[in-house]
């Protein structure tokens, strides 16, 4: 197991920063997911084309009222519908305000909600949506700059006076300086990020994107990239032309799904061991971190990944098969179900196929390996193991009470000062296999008879400094260090099948006997 000291946490260098900054993109917009697939179901069924559109292959299935639904005339009046108002004020003032909220609590979500309308107001498409993940926080910051001069200095009974003014007079001019100056900006940038992916469309280069799509996804920038990039863009398409293959360049469960079945067969030790159940949990729950661990273990694997995926988006294109909203989380029945009328074929293809070639890859590699592997196993323990050998050599009392918690050391070992009641997992989104971790301790402590110890799953930005115990994967645990620097932290291999597990459970226990 690997232990990290609650004192001076380590910045991580750019591999953390990138991975923060990609976070708090994540997360203006993972909160918000179900106002996006609830507006790509509205979309599906009510646009023109749309399943009960006015423009229906099925004429049973026209409804009379589709058009207010999704817009257009109906008794010589003329309806908004749901469709355009959703996508061109909701969602982007949604993700204003969590954006805002994240910076400076609900006062800032407020007055970052309104400063979003300014670039609302001022443009149109994908400018809306990254103009609002800049204008939302940035507003919220200013306030935050505006209010700590006079923070704790205001006489009692004139703080809501104060505080609601300023509040008004910063989302006002953050407004005015939206419309007039960052819409014009985020119009050029857009226009020339629309253009790129336009020419990787055109050119039929969009699937080399893989080769950084991928790899980032394996350092747990998968919700930055997907949430941050592809969600804003492919929901302009959706406007456009009703869906978009850019929801699937991330989100399509084969490549990882692939890659699983080729461990299940030709893998080795725990890796081989854990495969299937690992198959299970990505591909149909949709939690692809689960399979992160496998290619950090063997970075050879990322070159079936990325060939899936480019198999996957080559196929999407084809086919001209798309999504009407983010399959979140990326699993088969999130993109089934979020699949555009008439693209069903292509997309399904494009999950096989990309499953196949990550397959067809992946696959000699392991077995190319496998004698070497075998022989490393028999050694030293293979690296998806090599935590399990180390807990089997130290079994003993020292271990049971995790005495790499329990005392000071030189190097920075954490000291532990109070009973752990309050346990925290914390990955990226704080979902998915963050979840997944807190469910397999939670069931372990029941089973232990241990009922006055918490286990949540939080995502690492959302860490407050308040827990006795924060575990993360190996990769996220500098971030957890900075966001939680008090706590004891805990590193694993593999949220599904940690031995450290196990060894927190025996330290609680052996906490609750002494007290």
């Amino acid at each position: 197991m690997t232990t990290t000291s609650a004192a001076a946490p380590s910045t991580g260098g750019i591999r953390v920063g990138v991975q923060r900054f990609g976070t708090f993109l994540s997360g203006m917009v993972m909160p918000n997911i179900a106002a996006f697939i609830a507006w790509g179901f509205i979309t599906a069924l009510f646009i023109p084309d749309g399943w009960l559109g006015s423009n229906s292959p099925v004429e049973a299935w026209r409804w009379a009222d589709s058009a207010i639904l999704g817009g257009g005339e109906v008794g010589g009046v003329e309806y908004p519908g749901l469709v355009g108002p959703i996508i061109t004020y909701l969602l982007p003032a949604l993700i204003a305000y969590t954006g805002g909220r994240m910076v400076h609590g609900v006062r800032g979500g407020v007055v970052g909600a309104v400063a979003a309308f300014g670039v609302i107001s001022g443009a149109t498409g994908t400018v809306m949506f990254l103009g609002a993940m800049i204008a939302g926080p940035l507003t919220a910051l200013i306030l935050k700059w505006v209010e700590k001069p006079w923070q704790g200095r205001i006489k009692p009974g004139f703080e809501m006076l104060v505080d609601n003014f300023s509040a008004g007079f910063v989302a006002f001019f953050m407004a005015l300086a939206s419309f007039f100056w960052l819409a014009p900006i985020m119009r050029w940038l857009t226009d020339l990020l629309g253009g790129a992916v336009g020419w990787l469309v055109e050119t039929g280069l969009l699937p080399l994107a893989s080769i950084i799509v991928e790899p980032a996804k394996v350092l747990f920038l998968n919700n930055a990239i997907n949430h941050g990039v592809f969600t804003p863009l492919g929901t302009e398409q959706v406007q456009e032309v009703g869906r978009s293959l850019l929801f699937l360049v991330e989100a399509n469960p084969g490549p990882g799904a692939g890659m699983l079945l080729a461990i299940t067969l030709f893998g080795v030790g725990v890796a081989r061991a854990t495969a299937p159940g690992a198959f299970i949990i990505q591909f149909l729950g949709g939690i692809h971190e689960v399979y992160f661990p496998y290619v950090l273990a063997k970075p050879l694997l990322i070159v079936g990944l990325i060939a899936g995926g480019a198999t996957g988006v080559l196929t999407n294109m084809l086919f001209q098969s798309g999504l009407v909203a983010p399959a979140a989380p990326g699993s088969i029945f999130a993109v089934l179900i979020q699949t555009a009328p008439g693209s069903h074929i292509g997309v399904i293809c494009s999950v096989v196929f990309s499953a196949a070639v990550s397959f067809a890859i992946s696959a000699p590699i392991l077995l190319a390996s496998r004698r070497r592997d075998i022989l490393a196993e028999a050694a030293a323990g293979d690296p998806l193991a090599a935590a399990i050998a180390r807990t089997e050599a130290n079994k003993g009392k020292s271990s049971s009470a995790l005495s790499g918690l329990s005392a000071a050391a030189a190097g920075g070992t954490a000291v532990l000062t109070s009973p752990i009641r309050n346990i925290v997992f914390a990955c990226d989104a704080g979902m998915g296999s963050s979840a997944m971790g807190a469910s397999v301790l939670r069931n372990r402590f029941k089973k232990a008879g241990i009922e006055d110890v918490t286990v949540v799953n939080q995502a690492i930005a959302n860490l407050d400094g308040t827990a006795d115990l924060v575990i993360t994967q190996q990769q996220l645990t500098d971030r957890a260090k900075a966001q939680s620097p008090k706590s004891i932290h805990v590193s694993v291999d593999n949220f599904m099948n940690a031995p450290q597990y196990e060894e927190v459970v025996e330290m609680v226990r052996e906490q609750r006997k002494e007290a």
